[in-house]
């Protein structure tokens, strides 16, 4: 006899497949119950009997057919009465007013606590056990009790019909990964030979995978980055060394990529599940984002229909990207948006942005411990990570969001228009006490987080009640914001700054992250692995540092695999500082001119902001011969069309010169490939530095005072990581050759020259 299928489960994600129902709107979930929901377990569990137990670990294995259910969790409370005997007590944190919460409101609840007398009761032999639910309404504490008493034979009945209920998703899932681990036995490298370098690559991500490590690579354009870090850390799921993985990345385009290796490695036999998240303003069916029931047919009932899409799409497909979601969507009518992050939960591989994994307002909230240990990060162009990570962690809040709120709020919600009018008093007298337009100090506002609670209480009992306002966007926009203010504000410590910009009647207040490395590594420590690479990871000490490298960590740098022979690379000594642009100006389009119309080929040119480009390319354009040359110019909103047609334009065929003009950092710098004729010449004006502004002197403060060079972290290294990956746009392939112009005295100092490629310098 075959022994049974061994499947872990928790108890919350068991009973939350089968129970949970409704729509994505039915009921306001709050988001702040973590920290309020931990103070009102604790707060209730204070007022148990010398007998009590509290968070009661439980454990059950429950045979259905050909599976062995092995189900884990940890209960509340353990009530024991010498008299009544035994009561699981499940307690549950809301904002709502507890007095309007019925005992059939939520099944899930009911569920949970069920299944734990089951776990509970058949240890012990209790033949009979009761279960109560106790709610607390997180802002006045008050309590309210759902009780019922139960034999141990309809506690058997209803466990057998849970696991029946799961067990074809159980199925589906135990086969599918069958099925990818002997797949992945088989797969071979999906190229006939590796490329040079990609053989050390691979094997550096697999040791990285296989110890448990953070692995810092520089792997230069043109070594197929992409396959280099996927297929390892596939071939280390079917070796048992994890179990999931997540490709992160900061823009469509390398999604793109990680989804084309995918298809390569599934056309020689992969089965592998991976879906590709896309943001909800991108991939919402509606006009116009409204996730109300009344208002968008596939939120209404979105959790009485998920779990068939689920195992409809999880039985026919395998790389789940967006035209896939969308068509399954639209199928079973439910959110594309929600279904891709609950497919996100099933999955083998999630590609998708770097804050599913480390923004703390946005992340994957049921991606529960023993999940993470299994699961490997590879995060690409992780040169980006660093201001989206300082990002991810700061949130500001802005006075009028307050005083427009009150205006709202008066005479419909009276605790909420309160509430925001205490916060506008609080910024008005700020606003009277500051002297200056910018207020910096390194303490943390207390007492301003504090009103901020009081707001977020009451928000969630109006957002959570229903009624007048429950869907008023400002309220729900204001919401979110003073949200994000309190989650950060716990994070709150020495690697932070908060200042204040003051304009007339205007307050907005930022809690600024200064170094995000201590945050990265926490998060970090969940998941079993990271492979941070970029072929612009340089200096690495400066990028493992900012993303929280630890001593035992790996780093590996791979040289170029083109010759240096395929650029033509020249330093021009004009001066781009701020303070010189004017008088450099017309030396500046006389070189440019100059050298389009040495060589009619196509190139493009860029620079550290909008506004210096735009002053030249009026200059550029003036005395044109515009039959033998043409031009494009980025501008600052672009949308998708415009930015293809932008580089559709980029032909080997033209029979003109074209010279598209763009920005340093921008949408035409960073990933983007025009490879052979279609880009024969780059020129990179100036050194990248960020403008001068209160944020950046803020880093350069704090690494000072951290004994590392301020100057560097905050200006010379991000800004030379935009030249270098401006000057990659132009070699992509071993048949391309080109032009690199660097623009800038600054590139004859060694400061600047030692962070040059070795291939760009002469």
């Amino acid at each position: 006899m075959l022994e049974p299928i061994a499947i872990a489960v928790s108890v919350r994600s068991l009973v939350e497949y089968v129970f949970r129902s409704g729509s994505l709107d039915s009921g306001f979930r709050t988001m702040s119950t973590l920290a309020e929901g931990t103070k009102a377990h604790q707060k209730v569990q204070k007022q148990y009997g010398e007998l009590d137990q509290k968070e009661v670990s439980l454990k059950a294995e429950i045979s259905h057919g050909d599976l062995l259910f092995v189900i884990d969790g940890r209960c509340d409370g353990l009530l024991i009465d010498e008299n009544s005997g035994v009561t699981i007590d499940e307690i549950k944190s809301t904002a709502r007013d507890v007095e309007r919460i019925t005992e059939d409101m939520h099944p899930v609840h009911w569920a949970q606590a069920k299944l734990y007398a089951y776990m509970y009761a058949i240890e012990n032999g209790n033949q009979r056990i009761k279960v109560q639910l106790t709610y607390v309404q997180v802002d006045t504490e008050h309590q309210k009790k759902f009780e019922q008493e139960l034999r141990l034979a309809e506690l058997v009945i209803f466990v057998a019909e849970l696991v029946e209920s799961y067990a074809p998703y159980a199925r589906m899932v135990q086969h599918n990964k069958r099925l990818r681990d002997e797949s992945i036995r088989e797969l071979a490298f999906p190229f006939p030979a590796f490329r040079e370098g990609q053989r050390k690559l691979a094997g550096s991500v697999f040791k990285a995978i296989d110890e448990g490590r953070k692995l810092f690579a520089k792997a230069p354009t043109g070594i197929g980055k992409t396959v280099s870090t996927l297929y390892p850390a596939i071939k280390a799921i079917g070796a048992g060394k994890a179990q999931h993985l997540f490709y992160l990345t900061a823009r469509t385009i390398t999604r793109t990529a990680a989804e084309e290796a995918l298809a390569l490695m599934k056309a020689q036999g992969l089965q592998m599940s991976s879906v590709t998240i896309t943001a909800k303003d991108k991939i919402c069916f509606q006009e116009n984002v409204d996730c109300r029931k009344e208002a968008c047919v596939y939120a209404d009932g979105y959790y009485d229909r998920v779990n068939a899409a689920i195992l409809d799409l999880m039985s026919n497909e395998t790389l789940i990207t967006r035209p896939l979601i969308e068509q399954y969507a639209r199928k079973h009518t439910v959110c594309p948006f929600e279904f891709s992050l609950d497919m996100a939960y099933s999955a083998d591989a999630v590609i998708c942005d770097y804050n599913y994994v480390f923004d703390p307002r946005i992340s994957l909230k049921r991606l529960f411990g023993e999940r993470k240990q299994q699961t490997v990060l590879l995060v690409d162009e992780a040169h980006n990570l660093v201001d989206r990570a300082r990002e991810m962690f700061s949130a500001e809040l802005v006075k009028k969001d307050f005083l427009e709120l009150e205006r709202e709020m008066k005479g419909v919600h009276p605790e909420v228009q309160l509430a925001a009018k205490v916060l506008n008093k609080w910024f008005i007298q700020f606003r009277k006490e500051s002297t200056e337009q910018s207020v910096v100090t390194k303490d943390k506002p207390t007492a301003l987080i504090e009103l901020v609670d009081a707001f977020i209480v009451q928000a969630e009992k109006v957002l959570a009640g229903g009624g007048t306002n429950e869907g008023s966007p400002r309220l729900l926009e204001v919401y979110f914001s003073a949200l994000g203010f309190q989650r950060i504000g716990k994070l709150y410590d020495g690697n932070y700054i908060n200042y204040a910009e003051i304009a007339r009647n205007e307050v907005q207040l930022k809690l600024f992250c200064l170094n995000p490395s201590d945050l990265l590594r926490q998060i970090g420590k969940s998941y079993r692995a990271h492979v941070y690479f970029s072929a612009t990871l340089s200096p690495l000490g400066y990028y493992m540092d900012i993303l929280g490298a630890e001593q035992e960590d790996y780093s590996i740098t791979l040289p170029t695999p083109f010759a240096k022979e395929q650029w033509e690379v020249s330093i021009v000594p004009i001066s781009t500082k701020y303070i010189d642009r004017e008088h450099t100006k017309a030396p500046l389009v006389n070189l440019l001119q100059a050298h389009v119309m040495e060589k009619l080929a196509n190139y493009l040119i860029f620079f550290p902001s909008y506004e210096y480009m735009n002053s030249v390319y009026e200059a550029f354009m003036i005395d044109l011969d515009h039959d033998r040359v043409h031009t494009l110019l980025q501008r600052s909103e672009m949308p998708e069309e415009e930015r293809e047609s932008f580089l559709a334009a980029f032909s080997q065929s033209n029979d003109h010169a074209l010279v598209g003009f763009a920005v340093l950092g921008g949408i035409f710098s960073e990933s983007i490939d025009l490879v052979g004729d279609r880009l024969q010449g780059v020129v990179v004006v100036g050194v990248g530095m960020p403008q001068i502004s209160l944020e950046r002197n803020l880093i350069k403060a704090y690494y000072d005072r951290e004994q590392r060079s301020g100057f560097d972290y905050a200006y010379v290294y991000p800004g030379i990581n935009k030249v270098l990956q401006a000057g990659g746009r132009l070699i992509r392939s071993e048949h391309d050759r080109g032009t690199l112009l660097l623009v800038d005295d600054r590139y004859k100092e060694s400061r600047y020259r030692k962070l040059l490629p070795a291939e760009w310098l002469d």
